[in-house]
């Protein structure tokens, strides 16, 4: 069973040979321990390819209550989310609605990134009025 001692960023002392060697491809050095055989090894992770990628993005239900970012003159589109059910928030200064009508409309990409409740109903105060 190999032991990990030391895990080195590259430019560090114990790396400098590495780094000249692999040059940007260098991401760490580990030195590990086997004491079974009384061993003592190094090795390199380095980057053997590169590509583009795009993390996937999170999948919304139909049903999920969205918060979207309207301008308030955009009077046009404020009807067109009533039409589609949407409610306007005035604590988040927010239209809520389903995420499947937000989609039809177009309106994915102003959706707010922050949780919405799935609720609608009224706050109630404690306020004893």
């Amino acid at each position: 069973m190999m032991r990990s001692q030391k895990k080195l960023k590259p430019g560090q002392p114990g790396t400098k040979k590495l780094l000249d060697q692999y040059g940007g491809r260098l991401l760490c050095v580990r030195y590990r321990c086997d004491p079974q055989r009384g061993r003592s090894i190094k090795t390199v992770e380095i980057i053997v390819e590169e590509s583009e990628w795009h993390p996937r993005r999170k999948r919304i239900k139909p049903e999920q209550i969205v918060g979207v970012r309207v301008d308030f003159r955009e009077y046009a589109l404020q009807q067109e989310i009533k039409k589609a059910g949407g409610k306007w928030n005035p604590t988040d200064r927010l239209w809520e609605m389903r995420y499947d009508e937000a989609e039809k409309l177009g309106l994915t990409e102003r959706i707010e990134k922050r949780k919405v409740s799935n609720s609608r109903k009224a706050k109630v105060s404690n306020t004893g009025n």
